[in-house]
């Protein structure tokens, strides 16, 4: 029995990367129809043919009249991706986030959720070191020191446990990921049927390990950037914005798959999300754009570099008119903070990722640093079902209101009691601050936020019910 069900995953492989390769020749010829055809490759072969409600079959649907206009911007952005990206890295971004990921990752996901009663995640982020060449303000990582690492073999574990509860996408933070770039390439070449993405400021790349990258396939980038020359150098240091744009630039020789990495504050919300950055980045070649809330995490965070709500309400509407299908520039944005009504809330925990840190503290969020388990110590699974990752799962999502989404920033109190209640330990090695210590901070944030956030979702829910 086990012979045959391994019999046919191995085929269901080779027919999805045939059907697949088939598909990409005729993008090549008719971008359009190519990309319909991709549509209907996915629908075939990743959509459950379950009677019920499939919201999967009902994205495709809608990504489906969407590539019926010749006119779209997806169409334009589909050919974007397809000309500018390397065959073979598109390819295998397909296999391994469309299928391995999402279809087969997704499957083993559910089943070991109700298994195991606690989150299995989507994705993980780990720290591969604290180690940076850069110090920036506002930067969690800056708060860990300069000199821990995972070995090798602890990453590569990392991402083997990771497979077994079906996550194939990894996401290395730091620290700068990039100065152990001789061990990443060793881990996507080892690991190629998973996905890693790496968060980076961009001034270790050069066109030696741009060529790596592109014959390894399964590697992407988002590059740290906070909007000026001025105000990025500010922030990073003399120099750096110059030295992230001649990064994009070598990338996109080398047709890599590339992103920015924002972090929006009280001081550059409105440049990062102006219409000038925006096509300095797609000039750049960038095809994603990440957009993540200040965190004032640390004693000596700065907390006026948070959001009143009206500049966090401008922040929600721009971003989402960037992603839009009427907008001018081809990118993709997401807004963690803002986008919590499309993925149910909170998502760390476990319930999409967690992060661990490069002492190997398993963390529930990057932004987040506490921990009860240690991955030298325990498996993943046995660190998913501690006392601090089961509070989220019993608490998840923390708001009804999907716009108040974090325990930590918009909902006061409840981080506090999940970390007291299970004995969690601060894991800042500089300036360790108690779970009290930041609720102080991120109170005042949150009051000022309720009134915002509550018109905002009421007016959210009445356009939904009324499309629907």
């Amino acid at each position: 029995m086990m012979n045959t069900l391994l019999k046919d995953k191995e085929r269901n492989d080779v027919l999805f990367s045939m059907a697949v390769n088939l598909a990409y020749k005729r993008i090549k010829k008719d971008p359009q129809k190519g990309m319909l055809e991709i549509v209907n490759i996915f629908d075939k072969y990743l959509v459950s043919n379950s009677k019920d409600y499939n919201s999967a079959r009902k994205g495709l649907e809608r990504i489906r009249d969407e590539l019926a206009d010749p006119n779209s911007k997806w169409v334009s952005f589909g050919t974007d991706i397809v000309e500018g990206i390397d065959e073979n890295i598109v390819k295998t971004s397909i296999k391994n986030i469309g299928y391995n990921a999402a279809y087969k990752g997704n499957t083993l996901r559910n089943k070991l959720q109700k298994e195991y009663n606690c989150n299995i995640p989507w994705t993980i982020l780990f720290d591969p070191t604290s180690a940076c060449n850069l110090k920036c303000t506002g930067c969690w990582a800056a708060e860990y020191g300069y000199k821990n690492n995972l070995t090798y073999d602890e990453m590569a574990s990392i991402v083997r446990q990771g497979n077994e509860l079906g996550a194939y996408f990894f996401i290395l933070t730091g620290g700068e990921p990039l100065v152990r770039k001789d061990d990443i390439l060793r881990l996507a070449n080892e690991f190629n049927d998973s996905a890693f993405h790496v968060f980076t400021n961009g001034t270790l790349i050069d066109a030696e390990f741009c060529e790596e990258v592109r014959k390894a396939g399964n590697i992407s980038f988002a590059l740290s950037i906070e909007g000026t020359e001025e105000s990025t150098d500010l922030r990073r240091g003399d120099g750096v914005f110059q030295k992230v744009m001649n990064a994009m630039s070598l990338m996109k020789e080398h047709k890599l798959l590339y992103g920015a990495s924002i972090c929006y504050t009280s001081k550059n919300y409105e440049y990062v999300t102006d219409d000038e950055f925006i096509k300095l980045l797609v000039d750049h070649g960038c095809k994603i754009a990440w957009y993540f809330h200040y965190m004032p995490v640390g004693k000596d965070a700065d907390v006026s570099l948070l959001l009143n709500p009206e500049q966090r309400e401008h922040v929600y509407h721009k971003v989402r008119k960037i992603r839009s299908g009427e907008y001018p520039q081809n990118i993709y944005t997401i807004d963690f903070q803002n986008d919590g009504e499309f993925i149910n809330g909170c998502i760390a925990g476990g319930k999409n990722y967690f992060h661990i840190n490069s002492m190997g503290d398993m963390e529930p969020c990057v932004f987040i640093h506490y921990s009860d388990s240690n991955i030298r110590e325990k498996t993943i699974k046995e660190c998913l079902q501690s006392p601090l990752f089961m509070g989220f799962h019993e608490n998840q999502p923390f708001n009804k209101n999907l716009l108040k989404p974090c325990p930590m920033l918009e909902n006061p109190g409840r981080l506090t009691k999940i970390v007291n209640d299970s004995g969690a330990k601060n894991t800042d090695m500089i300036a360790p601050e108690s779970a009290e210590e930041l609720q102080e901070k991120t109170t005042p944030y949150a009051k000022d936020w309720n009134k915002k956030a509550n018109e905002l979702w009421k007016k959210s829910q009445e356009a939904k019910n009324k499309n629907n």
